[in-house]
């Protein structure tokens, strides 16, 4: 099995250097590029293949918000874990609406950075139940509302599954909390996506509490 290839963006140095030295001692993976700017990851990571990049927001030259629209609008882009501190939410959360994987808090311990960056390597969504309830309870006031009502389309049991999502679970907590199987909401974690046009559970998260669907108790 490959490597998974990282890329560090992150104007602070000491943050960028112990990034790449938690990722470089993990079997598995491996830093194959790191930058101190977006405008420079963005110009340079049209030529290096990466599979999953951790961005800082807030950056000298083009932030990480910029830089991350820049990186997922081309074919094939890598996965995005955006790099965050509880200042600066309304910017991670702008940069999850358009596409990125999760976030990571900076000073998120050593295994938790590595277990992010197999999860979105993987293809899934990084959601620590704890801090994403935390980060979204104070972001979404400040953010934008989504427009429209397409949740009006989720059948009952799609809208529970939904604010479901919201606790951070996984498939199977999700399917022993609402007693089904873990293959039946796989599927309608699917029909929800589909349904309201979004990427992935982040932004079905952000939806559910833009909407105020989450769950109650």
């Amino acid at each position: 099995m490959n490597d998974i290839r990282v890329a560090v963006v992150d104007d602070q140095e000491l943050v960028r250097s112990g990034l790449v030295t938690v990722i470089d001692a993990t079997e598995g993976m491996r830093v194959v590029a790191a930058y101190g700017d977006g405008a420079q990851a963005v110009s340079a990571l049209a030529r290096t293949a990466v599979d999953v990049v951790l961005m800082d927001i807030r950056m000298p030259r083009l932030d990480g918000l910029t830089a991350s629209e820049q990186i997922l609008s081309r074919p094939n882009p890598p996965r995005i874990l955006v790099l965050t501190t509880f200042d600066l939410d309304e910017y991670a959360f702008a940069a999850l609406r358009l596409g990125a994987a999760g976030f990571l808090l900076k000073d998120a311990p050593a295994t938790e950075v590595v277990n992010a960056i197999r999860a979105v390597a993987a293809g899934d969504s990084v959601l620590a139940p704890s801090t994403t309830r935390r980060l979204l309870e104070h972001a979404v006031p400040v953010l934008p509302g989504a427009a429209g009502g397409a949740h009006d389309r989720l059948t009952e049991r799609e809208a529970d599954v939904l604010a479901a999502l919201t606790t951070g679970g996984s498939n199977a907590e999700i399917a022993s909390l609402l007693y089904l199987s873990e293959s039946t909401v796989k599927t309608h974690v699917k029909h929800i996506l589909a349904k309201l046009g979004l990427r992935d559970r982040v932004q079905a998260v952000i939806y559910a509490y833009e909407h105020g669907l989450t769950r109650r108790g």
